[in-house]
């Protein structure tokens, strides 16, 4: 799976951290509602990304199968791109 962070980059993501992954974005969705803990929420979900995931070099493209909003991003703007599943599809 390739995951893009907005203003980021793309990271292919192993088949084995996407429970971890999902278990993260249930915890954003739930903390969307939560100006104290939406933050850290949305941190952990990215952080999560980035130390499982392997980085694609900025030269190479991939179509990405799931798009995160950037580290800066509001609530607002996380509700957006949710779908039924969250951000990331089961």
């Amino acid at each position: 799976m390739i995951v893009r962070i907005m203003g980021e980059g793309q990271f292919e993501m192993p088949e084995e951290s996407l429970a971890r992954l999902n278990e993260l974005d249930d915890a954003l969705e739930a903390a969307l509602d939560d100006e104290q803990s939406f933050p850290a929420a949305l941190t952990a979900l990215l952080e999560g990304v980035r130390r499982s995931g392997t980085r694609v070099p900025d030269e190479e493209l991939f179509t990405s199968d799931v798009v995160l909003p950037a580290a800066e991003a509001t609530a607002a703007e996380v509700r957006e791109l949710l779908t039924d599943e969250g951000l990331i599809p089961d």
